[in-house]
């Protein structure tokens, strides 16, 4: 079984219920089963066929659906990426992950012809038309990337209703999501059609998601969280996605009490938004069973407020993009324990070792390590990576956590320097990375601090040549370079950064530096 067979098994059980509402407009089930077959059958006809790889360069819409499924269908495989990413970091995806087609939205053409001399092995771009593109003036017949350009709609209307799609293998990769690396570049985690179904069938069984719930599906599509939590699981059992282009506060609250949503799923600072919105009234979320929470621990205060404000549960849970992403949630039918990530989740094991890979005893803190059948085939094209992070069916995720007594587990710290801005992750080193680029920068380091609205903020340290380089100047060049969310928030100068007798940056100094 796999996610696009399951999709067309739903449908015609479900198929005239709506399958997603997206500003106003529902489509049923049949509808969509029926878009993302003539998508696979028209994708076929460009000469897509199984193996091959598509990027979805695309925010929450039902393009970003019909074209995940779609891909699926013909046995593609995926490779979802932040619209808002910079050209260089698109650039480095599409052409490390071997991507043939690119689904697009039209707002991002300019960007597409800046980058076309870059991109020899892309053969197609599809354009998902919006109203800005169409105003956006821009004579496409007269770009360089005219001929790889198709319409998303040209690309539907010239499928078939009677398409039928290859054979596919359990072990066959369906998606590469690129997380941030350590050494500055993305890493491409390779998750199966058994990870991510196997992830979507026990999410949705864990935490209840049936027929007649109804998903704010607000997080971003390509990021897995949202992926699988808010998008598979709920399709998988007949729920209605109720698609959000962009979080904001106002239109939450509209969307739950327009369409009686049921479940809403989060990062922290989504929900300090929620809690803060003078004009947020109880009733409004009062549809509401169940708010899931990830991507970065919540504050227990913040927890607690707004479970007593509007008065609904809260689970907490925990997950990478190397597991499909979810391995533990807060359980339903028993006490939910405010900071913790919650209890194995179907079929799925946790593990705290030390240093010599034996469990260590209750309350003590160790690496978590998780196996099932949700933990990726490994790193696209970096065999010793994977080595490394798989060890024996276990993977290794590099967060530091203990367990208790009742087997619900706390993450204590993270092993990694990640910095999590907004749920979103970055790694000091690809900051790092870009700042070294500048010429008048002589060393640099990177730490997350303390941040109210968005949980960690990007915090650098800089040596500097030029005396007359300004924090304006830097940050102006990192954007340039970096996605909006990595940038630094705060840019120090120093005259010599902290090391130990071998060199090393010590980054705990820097961090006391910023508290005093």
């Amino acid at each position: 079984m796999n996610l696009s067979t399951r999709l067309g098994e739903t449908a015609k059980k479900y198929f005239d219920k709506p399958a997603y509402i997206f500003q106003g407009n529902a489509s049923t089930y049949a509808e969509l089963d029926g878009a993302v077959t003539k998508f696979a059958s028209g994708l076929e006809k460009l000469g897509i066929k199984k193996g091959d790889h598509i990027a979805l360069v695309l925010g929450n819409t039902p393009h970003f659906v019909i074209g995940f499924y779609g891909a699926l269908r013909i046995g593609a495989t995926v490779i979802p990426i932040n619209p808002i990413y910079t050209a260089d970091e698109i650039g480095y995806i599409v052409n490390n992950g071997d991507v043939k087609a690119v689904i697009i939205l039209d707002l991002l053409v300019p960007l597409f012809e800046k980058m076309n001399e870059h991109l020899p092995k892309v053969e197609h771009l599809i354009l998902c038309e919006t109203p800005q593109g169409a105003d956006s003036g821009v004579n496409v017949s007269e770009l360089s990337i005219y001929p790889k350009m198709k319409s998303f709609t040209e690309v539907v209307g010239s499928g078939d209703f009677s398409f039928v799609g290859p054979t596919m293998e359990d072990d066959d990769v369906a998606v590469i999501l690129y997380t941030s690396g350590t050494t500055g570049k993305p890493k491409g985690a390779m998750l199966t059609h058994k990870n991510l179904y196997s992830n979507a069938r026990d999410v949705a069984e864990y935490l209840k998601i049936s027929e007649q719930d109804k998903v704010i599906t607000t997080l971003p599509m390509f990021h897995v969280f949202c992926l699988t939590v808010a998008l598979n699981a709920p399709l998988m059992n007949g729920g209605t996605l109720l698609i959000v282009p962009k979080f904001s506060p106002k239109e939450i609250f509209e969307i739950a009490k327009e369409n009686t949503a049921t479940v809403f799923a989060g990062v922290p600072t989504m929900y300090n938004f929620l809690l803060q919105y003078p004009e947020g009234k109880p009733e409004d979320l009062s549809p509401l069973r169940l708010c899931i929470s990830g991507g970065a621990a919540m504050p227990v205060a913040l927890l607690k407020g707004f479970e007593q404000k509007f008065n609904v549960l809260v689970s907490e849970g925990y997950g990478l993009s190397e597991a499909s992403p979810v391995t533990c949630f807060n359980p339903l039918d028993r006490p939910r324990k405010p900071g913790s990530i919650g209890t194995n989740i179907v079929n799925v094991e946790n593990m705290v070792i030390d240093e010599n890979g034996e469990e260590v005893p209750v309350g003590q803190v160790g690496e978590l390590i998780v196996r099932g059948p949700n933990v990726m085939k490994g790193y696209y094209k970096m065999p010793e990576e994977s080595d490394a992070t798989i060890r024996n069916g276990w993977l290794y995720t590099g967060d530091l956590a203990k367990m208790d007594e009742e087997g619900y587990f706390y993450i204590v710290d993270r092993k990694k320097d990640m910095i999590i801005v907004g749920g979103y992750n970055v790694y000091p080193r690809e900051v790092e990375e870009v700042l070294y680029t500048h010429p008048d920068v002589v060393e640099a380091a990177v730490v997350g601090v303390p941040d109210l609205n968005q949980g960690e903020a990007v915090h650098c340290y800089v040596v500097k040549k030029d005396a007359s380089l300004t924090e304006e100047d830097l940050i102006a060049f990192c954007r340039e370079h970096l996605a909006k969310y990595k940038l630094p928030s705060k840019i120090e100068f120093i005259n010599e950064l902290p090391k130990n007798t071998t060199g090393k940056i010590l980054r705990r100094s820097l961090k006391d530096l910023v508290t005093k």
